[in-house]
């Protein structure tokens, strides 16, 4: 039976990457962590459910994985275009998670290039104004299947 629903890109995107595994395993590469062990020790992720995330994110161009050592081979795993373009989205979880959920302060903070705490903030492309529900409206929705 397939899915059914309203055609999304939000969808799509959930099918790659919505899931908590996938998520902090890409949380970690996206920190510098790139070996199988650290990624399953900083995330806590059963090893049989992090290697079956992260073959999902190597199949879906997220991440590409590479051969480090012989014997035994050993694997690390790389953040592609697609995953550095996530790093915004991100940063913008964890900025709601520390103001709507997590109790004390941030238990990460980032610096910006100019070197100031990082505060994430959408804004239009085109006239530089915060994004927000009221100021916006859909011009086409995908249809329902």
């Amino acid at each position: 039976m397939a899915a059914r629903g309203r055609e999304c890109s939000i969808a799509d995107a959930l099918e790659v990457v919505g899931e908590r595994w996938s998520l902090l395993a890409l949380r970690e590469i996206l920190l510098g962590e790139r070996r199988f062990n650290q990624i399953a020790d900083n995330t806590g992720a059963s090893r049989d459910i992090l290697a079956a995330r992260l073959r999902k994110l190597v199949d879906a161009g997220v991440l590409e994985k590479r051969q480090y050592e012989d014997h035994p081979p050993r694997f690390e795993y790389l953040p592609t275009e697609s995953a550095r373009a996530l790093q915004p989205v991100l940063l913008g979880l964890m900025q709601w998670g520390d103001r709507y959920v997590h109790q004390g302060p941030p238990p990460t903070v980032y610096e910006h290039a100019c070197g100031e705490q990082l505060q994430v903030k959408s804004v239009c492309a085109h006239c530089g104004e915060p994004v927000n529900a009221a100021g916006t409206h859909p011009l086409r929705v995908g249809a329902v299947r």
